[in-house]
């Protein structure tokens, strides 16, 4: 899979049903050293007035249950 792919799914916690947001400006954290994916920073603008307020929220890939076709289901911890 793709990080453009990724970019369109959105974040669900499953424990409380709330959507998080949706990938589309996220960052991957890697480990240099193994190459594995170590979490998810979801970056979320929202407006606000007539500034904006910019959000973000890291997600460990041990949080992530599946990443469905138009979803990720996460457990948040």
């Amino acid at each position: 899979m793709r990080l453009k792919s990724l970019a369109k799914k959105e974040v669900i916690d499953v424990e409380s049903g709330a959507k998080l947001g949706v990938l589309g400006k996220a960052d991957l954290i890697i480990d240099p050293e193994s190459g594995q994916i170590e979490s998810l920073v979801i970056l979320n603008l929202s407006l606000m007035g007539i500034g904006s307020m910019r959000k973000e929220m890291v997600i460990n890939w041990e949080q992530i249950i599946t990443i469905g076709e138009d979803t990720i289901l996460l457990r948040k911890i």
